[in-house]
């Protein structure tokens, strides 16, 4: 599987700046061509240039899978519409949540989702039916509510916080349908999602990720 070191805007917390699926990666405008050729080459993907609720981090108020993609209640009607208009063979969903940063909240692939704890049955049930997965759980990783923020999970694999216990990666891989496993970005961050962005036939990892790093990430997201 095609594994790229990339910094956007002099920074390695390439997770928070962008989103992908097996479809489509969403990226900020304004972003050099090089670096974009270097996201469609290695992900496979179409790329879309936009923002969310004028922000460029769009890995942090965007989520989804390969059925849907989930946009949070502030988003801009026009950015709404220009989103809509180019992923036109997926699905669209804005959700009327209490929190806006749908990507630190929600962890999920096209079997199920992880979310936030302190989600309301009403919400969760909104998630799950936006996803379109089988299975939806609350709960935390390693003692962090916000999940998204400490896993990156695709269809092969998956890898969370370095302090998840052994019970808990049973219970993400039975929940997700793959093998899940600990590790870090970016030389030590337990925050994975920050220094990672993965789909089913490539990952990029912050430029600070270490050799050892990328080699778990590997192994873990399906080599």
């Amino acid at each position: 599987m095609n594994i790229q070191r990339l910094s956007i805007f002099g920074t390695d917390n390439i997770g928070v700046y962008i989103f992908s699926n097996d479809k489509y990666t969403f990226v900020p405008k304004n972003l050099d061509n090089e670096t974009k050729k270097l996201i469609q080459e290695n992900l496979g993907t179409e790329i879309i240039e936009t923002t969310i609720a004028d922000s460029f981090l769009i890995g942090i108020f965007m989520t989804g899978n390969n059925k849907a993609l989930l946009l949070p209640k502030n988003i801009r009607d026009d950015e709404l519409k220009i989103i809509k208009e180019l992923a036109k063979d997926i699905r669209v969903e804005v959700l009327n949540l209490k929190t806006t940063a749908l990507g630190n909240v929600i962890l999920t692939n096209d079997n199920a989702a992880l979310v936030y704890p302190e989600f309301s049955d009403a919400e969760v049930k909104q998630i799950k039916e936006a996803l379109q997965v089988d299975e939806i759980k609350k709960g935390r990783i390693a003692h962090v509510s916000v999940v998204g923020s400490v896993g990156v999970v695709t269809d092969k694999g998956g890898i969370v916080h370095i302090d998840a216990t052994d019970d808990e990666i049973k219970e993400l891989s039975k929940l997700f349908k793959i093998n899940i496993d600990i590790g870090t970005v970016n030389f030590g961050s337990a925050f994975v999602r920050s220094g990672l962005v993965a789909n089913d036939k490539g990952i990029l990892v912050g430029s600070s990720t270490t050799g050892p790093e990328i080699l778990r990430i590997q192994k873990a997201l399906g080599e």
